[in-house]
């Protein structure tokens, strides 16, 4: 590769990169699902699912 195509490349990549950091702050939501579990998003990587029993245990 020729130096420009390396210069071309490293912007192109810092450009996505920084693109994708603005794209990740989503906040907290909430999705309820048909079997009555309550999924949290935007806590972690995954969702946290509980049911109401669960639920009930954890805010006691």
């Amino acid at each position: 590769m020729a130096d420009d195509e390396v210069k071309a490349e490293l912007e192109r990549l810092r450009a996505e990169n920084e693109r994708l950091k603005n794209r990740q702050t989503r906040g907290v939501s909430l999705k309820v699902s048909e079997k009555g579990g309550v999924s949290v998003y935007g806590l972690g990587r995954f969702p946290v699912t509980l049911y109401k029993e669960q639920w009930a245990r954890l805010l006691d």
